[in-house]
């Protein structure tokens, strides 16, 4: 016997539905094969664009929570005093994980190279406490060269920042340092009697970090929480400028920071990840308002299958007509279109989530052979921080661009097909 399954078992508008949309050489099958396709190009730009949009959300948050905390707390004064004492308070709070004291602004950094000329950077320069910075960091975890010991006037530095091309910097090096007092002081005795030239700390790279993130690497320096107020001139060992704070969940950044906020009191502040880093709200926001805006792509696709099922019906008018003499119902005559049309959209659908998730697990592959072929990138690193183009495929985003896509098109069939089903029997044998 044939293993073939018994089309005559089908449900009658399913059945009708498959013959009408067996391929023939006509107008109305290109079209039908054009709507097809039209879904299936939809469906996959949305799964390309909404899961690049989330590895790219999913691993910026990794980067910027592996280095910088959650919160920061600051007092509304210039500087935090006694800041043992707040970190006990904020390390209470059930919802914090560890924290850790820090110093923080520009300075300027000159290099001191045996031959050639000097290289003048002002990056950004955090003091941290080593043992404390493990709790809130992976920086302890991020060197690629060196140790991470300050010792007396030592450095660490990020890869980008110590690239040959940049800053040429390797362990060992010396660099001088200005501080902000430096160069106030240096401007105030200007043009006066007695001028006299204020000379920079020498400091010693001792490492070199790299924490996978363009913008930290190659912008941040770090040395130890003394030599930072010394170069701040924060003369008690107790003052900083704040406290980073790490979270059990990040996700509930802004709940622990207005509770900190009631426990510490009106003097100090808190600020959240999501303010400290706008970036990852933009991101956030961009990948809705793509989800949206792609979306209309499935829309256009849709139109297509709407006219494909309405030159179909005037194609089958005197058929439609005979359905319905012969006792066909309403809903039997609008579930052959909308069968049709439930059988493009899933076959476009289909297909479109196979040519997305396929693009996805070659998309680096891709970028990496339009780079060499023309020479141009694509996704530069510099820019956005991330060597290789990231995706994260999320269940309940595929879900959400599946279905949504099929009720696209169902709606989008529903009009041709009530019509259809509204046709008066023997108007429609007469117009024929």
């Amino acid at each position: 016997m044939s293993s073939l399954p018994d089309m005559s078992r089908l449900p009658f508008e399913l059945l009708l539905a498959l013959r009408y949309l067996r391929p023939k050489r006509t107008f109305v099958s290109i079209i039908t094969l054009i709507s097809i396709v039209g879904v299936m190009l939809g469906v996959a730009v949305l799964i390309i664009v909404i899961s690049v949009m989330s590895g790219f959300d999913h691993d910026l948050r990794e980067k910027v929570f592996g280095f910088n905390a959650h919160l920061k707390v600051f007092s509304r004064g210039q500087t935090m005093e006694n800041y043992a004492l707040v970190a006990n308070a904020v390390g209470s709070n059930r919802n914090v994980k560890g924290v850790a004291p820090f110093v923080m602004g520009q300075v300027l950094l000159e290099t001191q190279p045996t031959s050639g000329q000097a290289r003048v950077f002002a990056p950004i320069l955090r003091g941290v406490d080593p043992q404390a910075e493990a709790r809130v960091s992976v920086l302890p975890s991020s060197l690629v060269a060196g140790k991470f010991e300050f010792g007396h006037h030592g450095l660490i530095v990020g890869s980008a920042f110590a690239d040959p091309e940049n800053m040429n910097l390797r362990v060992g090096d010396r660099v001088s340092v200005y501080s902000p007092e430096d160069l106030k002081k240096m401007r105030a005795s200007h043009g006066k009697d007695g001028e006299r030239a204020v000379l920079p700390e020498d400091y010693e790279i001792r490492g070199i970090f790299n924490v996978g993130y363009n913008e930290f690497d190659a912008s941040i320096v770090i040395t130890s929480l003394e030599d930072a107020q010394a170069l701040y001139d924060l003369e008690d060992s107790d003052s900083v400028h704040g406290l980073m704070v790490a979270l059990h969940d990040p996700y509930q950044a802004q709940r622990a920071a207005a509770e900190l906020e009631a426990a510490l009191g009106g003097e100090f502040r808190v600020t959240t990840w999501m303010e400290d880093s706008p970036l990852m709200m933009a991101v956030m926001v961009e990948k809705n308002v793509m989800l949206y805006i792609l979306f209309f792509i499935v829309i256009v696709a849709a139109f297509g299958i709407t006219c494909t099922l309405i030159t179909f019906i005037v194609m089958k008018t005197r058929e439609i007509g005979l359905m319905k003499a012969l006792g066909a119902s309403n809903g039997q005559v609008m579930w052959v279109f909308l069968g049709q049309s439930l059988i493009v959209s899933v076959l476009g659908v289909a297909v479109g989530l196979g040519l997305g998730l396929l693009a996805l697990a070659y998309r680096n592959e891709f970028l990496f052979a339009m780079r060499r072929f023309t020479g141009f990138e694509l996704f530069p690193a510099k820019i956005y921080g991330f060597s290789e183009l990231p995706a994260l495929i999320v269940p309940g985003d595929i879900a959400i661009i599946c279905g949504g896509s099929l009720i696209i098109c169902l709606l989008a069939a529903a009009f041709p097909a009530r019509h259809a089903s509204k046709l008066n029997p023997v108007e429609a044998l007469r117009h024929e």
